[in-house]
C-alpha cells in the first residue's frame, strides 16, 4: 500500500493526521499497482461513505464498475471508512488491492455521514462525480442515467426516488427532517431526493472552496446556485445494516446545519423580544393608568413593575439587534 498525495507535511502509510476544524481527520490508502497512474484524471469519481455495510462493498463495487464501463467511460471509486463498527476498512484494503480504480479513506472516528461525503469529494478526480449510499439503496445501475443529464446548462443532477423502499416511519423522520430544515433556512427541499446525485467538476471545485465545519452535501450544492435538474430514479430495498439516523438525530441535524446556514434562529429571537417589548408598554402603561385611577395604594409598586418591564423589553431587543449582526 502507499499513501496517496496530500498537502505538507507528507505521511507515510497508514499514518493518522490531526483534524481540522472544517475536515475530518483521514488516512488514504492505495493500492501500490504497476498500471496506476497518480495523475490519471479519470472520467468519474464515485465517492461512498461506509458505515455498518461491509458485507456489500464487494457487489457495491463490481455493479458500479460494471455501470459506468459499459458507458465507455474510466471511474474511480472512493470509500470513505466514517469509523464502521464492522470491519469495514479490511474489506475496502481487499478491494483496493483487487481493483486498481478502488481508493479508500479512513476517518479516525465517526464524523458523520455528510464528513464522510465531504472527505471523499476533497480527494475526487475525476471531471465528474456520483455521491451514493453503501447500503445499495441507491441503485449502480442507476448511474448512467444521472450522468446522461450533466449537460453543458446543467451542472447538478439529483436522483428523485418516486417509490422509497423506507418503512413508513423512515419516511416520516425524513419528510419531518426537511420540513423542519426548510423552515429554519427558510428553503424548500424535496424530501424524496437526498445524496444519490451527480455533480460536475465545476460543483466539486465550489463545494470543496466551502469552509464551513458543520456540511450538509444538499444545502452546499444548492448554495453554489448552479442549474439542477432532478431525474427520476429506482430506489432498492435495504438488505443490509440498518439506518443510523433516528427522528431525535435529524432533528438534532436539522438544528445544528440551520445554526451553521442560516440567521433565521437569530431573527425569530429578535422578533420575539420586540413583541415582548411592546407588551412590556403595555403592562407599563396599564400600571400607571391603575395608579393614576387610585386602584394602586402600594407605595412603589407601579414603578417597579414599569421598570422590570421596560428594561427587560430592552435588553431583549437590544440582544436581538445584537443578534442580527453577529449574524452578518
Amino acid at each position: 500500500s502507499a499513501a496517496d498525495a496530500l498537502p505538507a507535511p507528507a505521511i507515510g502509510p497508514l499514518t493518522s493526521v490531526s483534524p481540522q476544524p472544517s475536515k475530518p481527520m483521514s488516512k488514504t490508502v492505495l493500492n501500490q499497482a504497476p498500471s496506476r497512474d497518480f495523475s490519471f484524471v479519470p472520467d468519474v469519481s464515485v465517492v461512498i461513505p461506509v458505515y455498518g455495510c461491509s458485507s456489500c462493498l464487494e457487489e457495491l463495487t463490481e455493479r458500479v464498475l460494471a455501470a459506468v464501463k459499459n458507458e465507455s467511460r474510466t471511474v474511480e471509486i472512493i470509500f470513505v471508512d466514517d469509523n464502521s463498527p464492522d470491519q469495514a476498512w479490511e474489506r475496502i484494503l481487499e478491494l483496493s488491492q483487487l481493483h486498481a480504480e478502488v481508493r479508500g479513506l479512513k476517518l479516525s472516528r465517526n464524523f458523520g455521514q455528510h464528513a464522510a461525503i465531504s472527505a471523499g469529494i476533497a480527494r475526487a478526480r475525476g471531471r465528474a462525480m456520483i455521491v451514493m449510499d453503501c447500503d445499495l439503496q441507491d441503485i449502480p445501475e442507476e448511474i448512467p442515467t444521472l450522468l446522461a443529464e450533466l449537460k453543458e446548462d446543467v451542472e447538478i443532477v439529483l436522483g428523485q426516488r418516486i417509490e422509497r423502499q423506507d418503512t413508513w416511519f423512515k419516511q416520516a423522520g425524513s419528510r419531518t427532517f426537511y420540513r423542519t430544515l426548510g423552515w429554519l433556512t427558510d428553503t424548500n427541499y424535496d424530501p424524496s431526493t437526498a445524496n444519490f446525485g451527480a455533480y460536475s467538476r465545476k460543483v466539486i471545485d465550489a463545494m470543496n472552496a466551502m469552509p464551513e465545519t458543520d456540511r450538509f452535501l444538499p444545502l452546499l450544492a444548492r448554495w453554489t446556485g448552479f442549474r439542477t435538474v432532478r431525474t427520476p430514479v429506482v430506489h432498492g430495498e435495504r438488505t443490509v445494516g440498518k439506518s443510523s439516523y433516528t427522528l431525535s438525530k435529524l432533528l438534532q441535524m436539522a438544528t445544528r446545519i440551520a445554526l451553521s446556514f442560516s440567521d433565521k434562529p437569530l431573527r425569530l429571537v429578535m422578533s420575539a423580544s420586540f413583541a415582548l417589548a411592546g407588551v412590556g408598554l403595555c403592562v407599563a402603561a396599564f400600571a400607571v393608568y391603575r395608579y393614576l385611577m387610585g386602584d394602586i395604594r402600594v407605595a412603589g409598586f407601579t414603578s417597579i413593575l414599569a421598570s422590570v418591564w421596560l428594561v427587560g423589553s430592552f435588553l431583549m431587543a437590544s440582544i436581538g439587534v445584537v443578534g442580527l449582526y453577529v449574524g452578518r
